[in-house]
């Protein structure tokens, strides 16, 4: 008699272990056609398949399973989403359920961590830190971090209290903290973590050779990506060699190594030869779980690719796609990026002039595009127009404020085009109208979010912190009390807090002083009396200093070295033999003076030199003087007069 399928699935799961996924749902499914609605079967159908990957199977068991498993496989169904990239309909799910369960917090927090709202999954994280971790403190804390390193890319401030480098005892801990710092700009820092994560990792015994291997991948290429970025090429370069990027690896991880290795090769003469190549790895970045800033770096160097293969028009579409006339004015960088790739592609195959002449004359049609306005105001910085550069910062600005919606005015006052109007009215020695740029910056951020504007408000409050205006100051104490309340920045916050209000009332102040560092350690490694001996060093501008030659100090025992007078030699001088005695005579009073023509022969005859001197007389002249004339000889007369007898 054949033994009962529930039966043999019960006795299996009894004996399972981990790799039994296949028997289990062979088993589950024989159980199923026996009884369709035994329970079960089912949830053990749906756990079977998560264990092979097979999602879409999993989702199409729960549907069809009724809303009873629906209700029971709430996590199951979640993951299966989660996994399948519709991270909407997972977060949809979790939220009908509640995520009150820890199991189902994990999971709303990796869902979070996928889709980008990374606020919600430091939020959860922190929830299940605070609750009674137990043995998942290590976990916790690793994927806390990762979500604070993924933040610190999308530009959003966190309030980060970082580890010091002997307390972090884990490699991802220093991984992701590295992470955190590359994003940050602290090089240097991150560098030194991801050199304790490969000796963490190295020295982990939990690990096999294999699972080492797989580990070091990605801390070796965040290693050469800080490399690059600090300028050490070569070992750049090296260490994306010594990665194997095999078939096995993951796709994002893929295409983004090869990516990297790429930009840092010297590239070919051949652009086409280039084109084919990006194309060949760029084909599995569907299949591949980049995060948007990854994707949108790929898409824009995919547009420069392209660009260097005359596909023009496939570039100029790709634009015009991404910015559309709704979006601009706009603050990202990704799309003001895309915009400047579209300035490239406009003005293709001309020179710099005629760039900027086609620039000038797009802008009118595209008056509001900020990546349009920034191409033009660098081409004109290019060629050393620092007064065109800021017209043309300054008539955008003036665009953007007579437009009147809040976009228009949150792009007028971002911090980057608030910093370029500054640093370039700083450059024209115009102090004053920099102040009032970030006079008015602060004055239009302070009644609204500092989330994107913290360097800003800190640039503008140390600038007004230091004016004897009243209303600067005020504005001034106003931007650091923001910053403060909103724990943004708080060293600064407070010095800047000290600063401006210190002299008006100290005691509203008496908390922040106590923040600061105290006189005695600022000045601990200070050596006074010989900065006394030293005397006060007097700066003085280059245009002001004396052209004047000075004198040396002291004399100088040594002769100075004077420069040596040319040789000046004739042309037909020839080593050995005797010059012409008569070189330094004019060229009419040398022997070996020939005129020419008739003319030039006569009057060498007529010359005093070797030949006959003419007879002359005077005759008078009426009231004095006189005048010689050459007197005829007496041989040329009678000569005449015998010809005439003839």
């Amino acid at each position: 008699m054949p033994q009962d399928p529930a039966t043999t699935l019960s006795a299996m799961l009894r004996g399972a272990t981990i790799d039994d996924h296949d028997e289990i749902l062979k088993a589950a499914n024989a159980a199923l056609k026996a009884n369709k609605n035994d329970e079960l079967a089912q949830n053990t159908r749906v756990v079977a398949l998560l264990k092979l990957d097979r999602f879409s199977d999993a989702c199409r068991a729960i549907s069809e399973g009724g809303i009873k498993l629906e209700a029971n496989c709430v996590l199951e169904r979640a993951y299966a989403l989660y996994k399948l990239g519709k991270l909407d309909d997972a977060t949809s799910v979790l939220a009908s359920m509640g995520i009150q369960k820890r199991s189902l917090s994990h999971l709303a927090a990796q869902v979070a961590y996928r889709a980008e709202n990374f606020d919600e999954a430091q939020s959860i994280y922190n929830r299940l830190l605070a609750s009674d971790p137990d043995e998942e403190a290590n976990d916790l804390s690793i994927n806390l971090q990762a979500a604070q390193a993924q933040a610190a890319w999308k530009d959003i401030s966190t309030s980060i209290v970082p580890d010091s480098e002997k307390t972090m005892v884990a490699f991802e801990l220093c991984y992701n903290a590295a992470c955190a710092n590359i994003a940050r700009g602290s090089l240097q820092l991150a560098l030194k973590l991801l050199q304790r994560a490969l000796a963490l990792c190295d020295a982990s015994d939990e690990l096999t050779d294999e699972d080492k291997e797989e580990e070091r991948k990605p801390i070796l290429a965040q290693q050469a990506l800080v490399l690059a970025k600090i300028g050490d090429l070569d070992r750049a370069r090296d260490i994306y060699s010594s990665i194997d990027i095999s078939a096995e690896s993951e796709p994002d991880f893929k295409i983004i190594t090869q990516n990297n290795r790429w930009a840092l090769e010297k590239k070919p003469e051949n652009p086409f030869l280039v084109e084919r190549e990006v194309a060949s790895w760029m084909s599995a970045s569907s299949k591949a779980k980049l995060f948007k800033f990854q994707s949108d770096v790929l898409a824009r160097n995919a547009s420069v690719v392209d660009l260097r293969a005359h596909k023009v028009n496939g570039v100029k579409e790709r634009v015009k796609k991404a910015t559309t006339k709704d979006q601009m004015p706009s603050c990202n960088a990704d799309l003001n990026g895309m915009s400047v790739i579209g300035a490239a592609a406009e003005t293709q195959g001309l020179a710099r002039k005629d760039a900027l002449r086609s620039l000038l004359s797009l802008s009118k049609a595209r008056p509001n595009d900020t990546g349009l306005v920034l191409t033009i105001v660098q081409l004109h910085l290019e060629r050393k127009k620092l007064g065109a550069a800021l017209h043309t910062l300054m008539s955008f600005f003036s665009r953007l404020e007579g437009s009147g919606d809040e976009q228009s005015q949150r792009v007028r006052f971002s911090p980057g085009l608030v910093a370029l109007a500054v640093a370039l009215k700083k450059t024209q020695k115009r102090e004053t109208s920099a102040r009032a740029e970030l006079v008015r910056a602060a004055e239009f951020w302070r009644e609204r979010p500092t989330t994107s504007v913290v360097s800003l408000l800190e640039e503008a409050g140390i600038a007004l912190a230091s004016s004897s205006s009243r209303n600067e100051l005020n504005l001034a104490r106003v931007a650091f009390t923001k910053l403060h309340n909103e724990k943004q920045a708080p060293p600064i916050t407070s010095a800047g807090l000290v600063a401006a209000v210190a002299a008006s009332d100290v005691s509203a102040v008496e908390q922040h002083i106590a923040q600061l560092p105290s006189v005695e350690s600022l000045v601990s490694g200070i050596d006074v009396e010989s900065l006394i001996d030293s005397g006060v060093a007097s700066t003085v501008e280059a245009s002001a200093a004396s052209r004047k030659r000075r004198s040396p100090t002291a004399p100088s025992s040594e002769r100075p070295s004077q420069r040596r007078k040319r040789i000046r030699l004739p042309k037909n001088f020839v080593e050995g033999q005797t010059p012409d005695p008569e070189r330094w005579l004019p060229l009419r009073d040398r022997s070996t003076y020939r005129p020419k023509g008739k003319k030039g022969r006569k009057k060498v005859a007529e010359s005093t030199q070797g030949g006959v001197v003419k007879e002359e007389e005077t005759l008078g002249l009426v009231g004095g003087g006189g005048v010689k004339v050459e007197k005829a000889s007496a041989s040329s007369s009678s000569k005449k007069k015998k010809k005439g007898k003839k």
